[in-house]
């Protein structure tokens, strides 16, 4: 077989969370010029729906939006019945949803704390819970690909992120575990580490761009362009001796 066959998505299914705009956007335009067909999962119907009809318009590939809340079992078992209703299988999951504040930890409410944690580490459990269990009811396997952080690694400065930090570590030994416990399915889950990418998510916080751009050896900030062939590659048969792995992709920010 030719190496770029094995990049292809030809017959593959992905579900994709927080998947309406930023890196879960180009992940899923990514997948569906690969050849997959997508389900896009957002908690606003309508930015997911926009989502979901730009990338089919610019692919003709199949591609659906969902509505759900990831940090809600129900919500997160409903996510994965309609995409399995629609397409038949999900053969790979992107745990893409997650959220940042800025907030000083000796200021922080608890309510802040908790929220940053439910979404980022207890939507990432909740929604790689339910694709392992139908990869599993499914018996041929799949890939599970969580989006954690270079924040995992290290701490950012000189924004106040603690909560966050933690939480990006949480989900960085949590893809490890599951790895390990799901290796007899054939289920693979490994995580990728962004570093500062210009998204929608980081645009705003304009007073930290130039900071940030001094202390990356690249000197500047990635694009979520620059992440969709790392997912791409991990959601394919390019990887299929690959699991329990992390991929710091952040211009060597973590490097020195």
């Amino acid at each position: 077989m030719n190496i770029l066959d094995s990049f292809k998505l030809n017959g593959k299914s992905a579900l994709i969370t927080g998947a309406s705009s930023g890196i879960g956007k180009r992940v899923a335009l990514g997948y569906a010029q690969a050849g997959a067909k997508v389900a896009i999962v957002g908690r606003n119907l309508e930015n997911a729906q926009k989502a979901a009809t730009d990338i089919s318009a610019q692919t003709g590939a199949e591609v659906i939006a969902i509505s759900a809340d990831v940090t809600v079992q129900e919500d997160v078992d409903r996510m994965i019945a309609e995409a399995v209703d629609v397409f038949g299988s999900i053969d790979i999951t992107v745990c893409n949803a997650g959220i940042a504040t800025v907030t000083p930890i000796l200021e922080m409410p608890l309510d802040e704390f908790k929220q940053v944690m439910d979404i980022n580490v207890n939507g990432v459990f909740l929604a790689a819970q339910a694709a392992a269990n139908q990869m599993i009811k499914q018996g041929a396997g799949g890939s599970i690909i969580t989006t954690a952080s270079m924040s995992g690694h290290v701490i950012n400065i000189p924004q106040q992120i603690a909560h966050y930090c933690a939480s990006k570590a949480a989900v960085v030994q949590l893809t490890k575990g599951m790895a390990i416990e799901l290796v007899d399915h054939k289920v693979r889950v490994n995580s990728v580490s962004p570093g500062y990418i210009m998204t929608e998510l980081v645009e705003p916080y304009t007073e930290y761009h130039k900071i940030w751009s001094e202390k990356i050896p690249m000197g500047r900030l990635g694009t979520p362009e620059e992440l969709m062939g790392i997912y791409l590659f991990l959601a394919s048969d390019a990887s299929t001796y690959m699991t329990g792995s992390d991929l710091i992709i952040d211009g060597g920010y973590t490097a020195i």
